[in-house]
């Protein structure tokens, strides 16, 4: 007869017993069971608490808070990454790293321009090839050290009420004749005006260059802090028409209406007055968080930040299917001289040459 004891003891020899090897004997009919040495008990399990991360990516920024702010933090909700960001003028903090080196907080440059990404390149590492291909080539390092995530276009703004687009000078160099004396505005200390005279240098030399800032500086130029007080100084008819980035004038205009008496004119003849720069970004090599830094930049070069710099702050997008603001010049329309990003990566001497004409103190 099968009873509840048989089928309990058939289960426990099947399942019990097979997976520990051992008979019990109340299984065995009352017959005595040859000892075993039951089997050593495993260790108690130990529970690995893994922290979430909790490192900061440190971005030194040469772009302006104001520009760019808003996207750094939209990429930090977006992938949980905390970010600090160290604000200061894209040759400042060229200046810095160079002078900590590999002790180094930073773990992402974000230039205004190629000069001051040429000036620490030696620091930068190498990004990965499909963060380098989501741009075209005139727009990434030729080492392939950093990638440009916006472009920009030198300009020269003018005072419509005063100015026709047809009385500016062809190219910039002409701005040096006396005609101009007392109606200019500039800002040398600027990281793009600097990579605009770098832009001459290798397209005029050294003679020529030196030329065009002497006759300038005969011409008392007006010296302004930034873009945008130049913007506003040519709108107040502190002078006629200054040297700036296209994009400064936007903002300007969305606020107070096409009746704002300044445009952008993008020299006829093209040259160094017409140069389209990028300002781009790379990873430090001796940053602890790289594979942060990376995602960083894939996010900047992402659908969602490319229409940020389009629609929000006029630049020209770096990444296919990206459409520009409406009202900016295509770039085509642009006569952009070629010049190599190795050329404009001479940031010290351009400085050392406006010093010694005494454009910079």
């Amino acid at each position: 007869m099968v009873t509840v004891r048989s089928m309990f003891c058939t289960w426990l020899a099947l399942g019990a017993a097979g997976a520990l090897g051992v008979l019990l004997t109340a299984c065995s009919g009352g017959a005595p069971a040859p000892q075993v040495d039951p089997a050593p008990k495993p260790a108690p399990a130990t529970i690995v608490v893994v922290p979430p991360v909790t490192a900061t990516l440190t971005i030194y920024s040469g772009r302006s808070e104001s520009l760019v702010a808003p996207i750094i933090q939209q990429f930090s909700a977006a992938t949980g990454i905390k970010v600090s960001v160290k604000y200061a003028g894209t040759a400042q903090l060229a200046a810095t790293l160079l002078e900590e080196g590999r002790r180094t907080p930073a773990d992402v440059y974000f230039a205004q321009d190629p000069g001051g990404l040429g000036a620490v390149e030696s620091m930068l590492a190498p990004l990965p090839q499909p963060v380098l291909d989501r741009v075209p080539v005139w727009a990434r390092s030729p080492q392939g050290k950093w990638v440009g995530l916006s472009g920009r276009a030198r300009t020269v703004v003018y005072n419509t009420g005063k100015l026709k687009e047809t009385d500016l000078p062809d190219d910039i160099f002409d701005l040096t004749q006396p005609q101009w004396r007392g109606r200019i505005g500039w800002v040398p200390s600027n990281a793009s005006f600097q990579t605009m005279v770098t832009a001459m240098r290798a397209l005029w030399g050294e003679d020529k260059t030196r030329q065009w800032l002497v006759g300038m500086q005969a011409n008392r130029p007006k010296v302004y802090s930034g873009n945008a007080p130049a913007v506003q100084g040519v709108a107040d008819g502190e002078v006629d028409l200054a040297l700036v980035n296209h994009y400064y004038i936007y903002p300007f205009i969305a606020e107070r209406g096409e009746s704002f008496p300044v445009r952008n004119y993008h020299p006829r003849a093209g040259g160094p007055g017409a140069i389209v720069m990028v300002a781009g970004a790379g990873v430090l090599e001796a940053s602890q968080n790289k594979e942060a830094a990376h995602k960083f930049l894939e996010f900047m070069l992402s659908p969602v930040a490319q229409q940020y710099f389009a629609a929000q702050t006029y630049e020209y997008p770096v990444v296919e299917g990206v459409k520009i603001q409406a009202g900016l010049a295509t770039l085509a329309q642009i006569k952009s001289p070629e010049v190599s990003l190795t050329q404009l990566a001479d940031l010290k001497g351009t400085q050392a040459l406006l010093r010694q004409t005494g454009v910079l103190p």
